[in-house]
């Protein structure tokens, strides 16, 4: 078959044939009167008619000898939406159809792989096959590059990341994935604004990143020379900002970026969905989420069980409430309440649990060892009482000052989205900004900002407001794979 640059230099060769014959090799336009799916869909109509018709497409198949070329073209129509069954339909092309010159021009100048228009009649083959009988092509994109063999192609997965354009080509499940995945985030958007949601963008470049834990990125703004940071959260205390404005319910959608560790359930840059809602608080919440997963779950996916990561979940079932202290302490013995750090780090170095010695301190320890305990818990259900240090932005709950109000979906062994009631105290806020900022110095480069701004801000006087997040790990969870693969274009580092 030769090497690829051999196969891209007599492919150049076939190209230099076309445009000397005076033809564009790349034209901008093609008179495709239907897709394949349409020309399939009315096929019988169509057959009746005797109607020529124009179809585009890439050739993904061609074989026949002599006078008689049987060619499989495909574009990207579907028969059935979420299916990922791109469109594909048999061309037969003959010499007595298309003319002796142009048959020899096909067979001398147009490879598998290239794009081309058909025009001609529906017919059945001999087989019962629906096809398209020709009567002239023209050629829409020649290719230079040869595309993998359906079987012996792309095996390696990083190279099916790295060419993903390929990967997709050849694989319907994971154009089905893509699909899902528009489906998943239009009905996340769909539910939110059918109940009262409005959908805002909010800065993607910060002064302050807020709203997390986590390590940011930074960029120098050249206009203003200023370092910023790309944002960590879904504009958190933007639309916090805005409930102080008089705004009662918004969400947003879009990508975040946090400078961290890659695997499975993490990547540094990914799509995430934030809403904060006015006069609610985190019961109303809890509820609302429930109801938005079932929704987006049963759209996107048609049902509503699972098996993910070796658990067996129905969102259908009752949603379990677990408590945070008395989890830890039923699978570890330890009381996190009254604890100290070492003693938590012996429980860790027991359980022979890793953990990053950078920065540690109390809040990493504890959140070390429920990552432990969560791994034991199929969900769903939330995740309720967690410490005061472990979340500077909810708010404290009533009859106990050292949990918040705070609620997390646990799905399969892991947390799959976060909300709570917002701290709307502008006193108690600055405080507990002033010990992140010490963790900050301390070397915990995760614990967040004093966020000046904001503090102003809800000296003006936010409502109370319920908040909450969710990212496209939830998705990936769904699909039973790890979130790089069910990016459409992961990052990848370029090769050496």
């Amino acid at each position: 078959m030769g090497t690829l640059e051999e196969i891209k230099k007599i492919r150049g060769g076939k190209l230099k044939k076309i445009e000397e014959a005076g033809l564009n090799a790349f034209p901008a336009k093609t008179k495709r009167t239907h897709t394949v799916g349409e020309a399939l869909a009315d096929f019988a109509k169509l057959k009746k008619s005797k109607k020529e018709i124009f179809l585009a497409g890439r050739i993904m198949a061609q074989r026949g000898h002599g006078a008689l070329l049987f060619l499989n073209i495909q574009d990207g129509s579907t028969l059935r939406q979420g299916s990922g069954q791109a469109g594909n339909i048999q061309v037969i092309l003959m010499q007595d159809k298309v003319g002796e010159n142009g048959f020899k021009f096909f067979t001398e100048t147009i490879d598998i792989g290239d794009f081309i228009e058909v025009q001609g009649v529906l017919i059945e083959s001999k087989t019962g096959e629906k096809t398209l009988e020709a009567t002239n092509f023209e050629i829409l994109t020649k290719t230079l590059l040869p595309l993998p063999e359906k079987w012996h192609g792309l095996q390696d997965v990083e190279e099916k990341l790295r060419k993903r354009y390929l990967d997709i080509l050849f694989n319907p499940e994971v154009k089905e994935m893509i699909e899902k995945r528009a489906i998943f985030w239009n009905a996340m958007r769909e539910f939110l604004i059918d109940r009262g949601f409005l959908e805002v963008e909010t800065p993607v470049l910060e002064i302050t990143p807020g709203g997390a834990d986590a390590r940011p990125f930074i960029t120098h703004h050249n206009a203003l020379d200023i370092d910023v940071y790309l944002r960590i959260s879904m504009g958190e205390l933007w639309q916090k900002k805005l409930m102080v404005a008089g705004f009662e319910k918004t969400f947003e959608i879009g990508r975040q970026f946090r400078n961290e560790g890659m695997d499975a359930e993490h990547l540094q840059d990914y799509t995430q969905m934030e809403f904060y809602w006015a006069y609610a608080d985190y019961t109303h919440g809890m509820k609302l989420v429930e109801e938005l997963y079932k929704y987006v779950i049963k759209k996107s996916f048609g049902t509503l069980k699972f098996e993910i990561n070796g658990h067996k979940v129905d969102f259908g079932a009752k949603w379990e409430k677990y408590d945070y202290c008395s989890t830890i302490q039923k699978h570890t013995g330890v009381n996190v309440l009254e604890a100290s750090v070492n003693e938590i780090e012996k429980a860790l170095q027991k359980l022979g649990i890793d953990y990053d010695k950078k920065g540690f301190n109390k809040t990493r320890a504890i959140d070390n060892l429920w990552k432990f305990c969560r791994k034991k818990i199929s969900g769903p259900g939330f995740l309720i009482n967690q410490p005061v240090v472990l979340s500077p932005l909810a708010k404290r709950q009533e009859k106990n000052k050292e949990l918040v109000q705070k609620f997390q979906v646990i799905l399969a062994g892991s947390e799959m989205g976060n909300g709570y009631s917002e701290l709307n105290d502008p006193i108690d806020q600055a405080e507990r900004f002033e010990e992140q900022q010490k963790l900050r110095e301390a070397g915990d480069d995760e614990a967040q900002m004093f966020d000046h701004d904001f503090v102003e801000a809800l000296e003006y006087g936010m409502p109370p407001t319920c908040g909450f997040g969710v990212s496209e790990r939830l998705f990936s969870f769904l699909m039973n794979k790890p979130m790089r693969e069910c990016q459409i274009f992961p990052l990848m580092k370029p090769k050496q």
